[in-house]
């Protein structure tokens, strides 16, 4: 059955429905050797070929799901035209096709899950589940109660003002002049954290994301990934709404 092009390769692993939207945009799909590029173009995996980057996709994958620690000076894409390091270099050993589920950004560490399971992919990213994310973050500075309440109440920003955060000082440095804080959003705006502080006057030095969606770091050393438990995997479809 013919379906649109974005959903089969979300389906198939290959990317959320957004980002295979933007795979379809920029020429990097293929359907019986033609180029589409027009997202709302309809595809039959059963009788259809159907590339990416010249790599012809099959039916659905056993999904898999994994957590990472990542390092700094990592970027959160499949692929970099660039050639710089991506968050994939660091499971070069998964067979499966994976992909990041959200990004952080090249200077920022910490908890990152890669899977090729496109709906639960989608179910997390959607902003009407308000997946927690937390963060802990060196600032220039020490910021006031008046300004953590800032974060607290929304910060306007250029793209718009930020839902409510939850934020608290949780380390300061007076003869540093730098304090730690930890921040807990729900939305997933580019640089997010390091706007939002720079917005109550406290440039953000270091980034690390601790938890998300109530899973942790704990136990999974900087650069390193693990599997995710049956528990947590129920978790977090329950969290998204999905059945079990």
């Amino acid at each position: 059955m013919a379906e649109r092009l974005q959903k089969i390769l979300s389906q198939a692993g290959v990317a959320s429905r957004r980002a295979a939207e933007k795979l379809i945009a920029e020429g990097r799909v293929t359907v019986n050797g033609e180029l589409v590029t027009e997202p709302g173009s309809k595809a039959d995996l059963s009788r259809d070929r159907i590339a990416v980057d010249g790599r012809e996709i099959q039916g659905e994958e056993e999904k898999v799901y994994f957590l990472l620690n990542k390092p700094k000076g990592y970027i959160s894409t499949a692929r970099d035209e660039r050639g710089r390091k991506t968050v994939l270099d660091l499971l070069a050993e998964v067979p499966e096709r994976i992909y990041p589920i959200g990004r952080l950004d090249n200077a920022t560490e910490g908890l990152l899950l890669l899977t090729n399971d496109g709906e639960l992919m989608n179910a997390l990213l959607h902003p009407k589940y308000e997946v927690h994310k937390t963060y802990l973050a060196r600032l220039r500075g020490i910021p006031t109660e008046a300004e953590l309440g800032r974060l607290r109440e929304g910060i306007a920003l250029e793209d718009g003002m930020t839902a409510p955060a939850r934020a608290r000082l949780v380390e300061q440095s007076p003869e540093r002049n730098e304090s730690r804080v930890e921040i807990i959003i729900h939305e997933g705006r580019n640089r997010q954290v390091r706007r939002m502080c720079s917005a109550i006057g406290h440039e953000v030095t270091a980034l690390k994301r601790t938890e998300f969606a109530g899973l942790s770091l704990s136990g999974t050393a900087r650069g390193h990934y693990r599997r995710l438990t049956d528990t947590e995997l129920a978790h977090l479809k329950t969290l998204a709404g999905m059945r079990l």
